[in-house]
């Protein structure tokens, strides 16, 4: 860590908020650390962070400086994935920021799916639900970013959007399974089990609530989609996923899954997309691209 340069240790600093942090994480003293820190101020004339009592924050110089990092960064790594396609394989690094509800079934199948072919990629994936998925694009933490219901996209480039019906998930024996589309109404005889309300699954069912006189009997409430997918087999409890967050075919998790009329709950969007303004790599070029074709031949656009 120690041949990192100066310019290097801003960018780690400005993500941990704390030059203490930063120096545990690059296994240097905070002493040290600091000292380079004020050696490039003293350089550019002008402080990098402000210093508070728990930490420090970017100052407006500091912001211009990582930002110009981060570019360079981004275009070194999209320099090395061209060099390699040159040569004839594909290497390089694809980060991706993801809905919970990607996880357990779409991204591990498209990952695989692109590793063998390309070895050579590696992947980081992250749990990031809307507002923090747009917030990692911003930060170069991602490359790419799949989100559900995102709060804002005001400055990222989206690539597809695919349309999500809201799903009950019950037993397989529950009393309603034998209905090919469930209401509200429905749902209201039995208890539910809701995601929790920074996700978007629940901001539509909120919506939906906000509209019609159906009252919901509300026993279980987690942030773990993969428990509420799961919890229906123990008891004749009914939870909500999107589809993309559901097994394919028949469950062997003792439990099915019905659409709820979009008379009731409006459906909700799925975006695929990019910083605005930033080339990708070509790993990531090309996976985003993998990616797009998979959820378009899989759902409407």
């Amino acid at each position: 860590m120690h041949s990192l340069s100066p310019h290097q240790f801003i960018d780690v600093i400005a993500r941990a908020g704390s030059i203490r942090k930063a120096a545990e994480a690059l296994a240097i003293t905070s002493t040290a650390l600091n000292r380079r820190v004020l050696a490039l101020e003293e350089e550019l004339g002008l402080p990098i962070f402000e210093r508070l009592p728990r930490g420090v924050r970017l100052s407006t110089a500091g912001e211009l400086l990582v930002t110009h990092l981060r570019n360079q960064a981004s275009d070194f790594e999209r320099l090395r994935s061209q060099l390699a396609d040159l040569a004839g394989e594909r290497r390089g690094h694809v980060a991706l920021a993801c809905s919970q509800a990607l996880l357990p079934f779409f991204m591990p199948e498209q990952i695989g799916r692109y590793r063998r072919d390309h070895p050579g990629v590696s992947f980081a994936v992250h749990l990031r639900d809307r507002a923090a998925a747009e917030a990692a694009l911003v930060e170069h933490a991602a490359d790419i970013a799949l989100i559900f219901e995102p709060i804002r996209l005001s400055e990222v480039q989206i690539l597809s959007t695919v349309r999500q019906t809201i799903h009950a998930v019950m037993a397989a024996d529950h009393p309603l399974a034998g209905k090919e589309v469930l209401r509200l109404r429905d749902c209201a005889a039995f208890p539910v089990g809701l995601p929790t309300a920074q996700y978007g699954v629940r901001h539509l069912i909120d919506l939906a609530l906000q509209r019609v006189s159906v009252r919901l009997r509300v026993a279980l409430e987690s942030d773990n989609f993969d428990f509420l997918r799961r919890y229906p087999a123990q008891e004749q409890l009914i939870s909500f996923q999107i589809p993309i967050g559901l097994p394919g075919g028949a469950s062997a998790e003792g439990v099915i899954s019905r659409p709820v009329d979009t008379r009731d709950v409006p459906e909700g969007r799925l975006y695929l997309c990019q910083l605005r303004g930033r080339t990708l790599p070509v790993a990531a070029a090309k996976f985003a691209a993998q990616v797009e074709g998979a959820l378009e031949s899989r759902f409407d656009g």
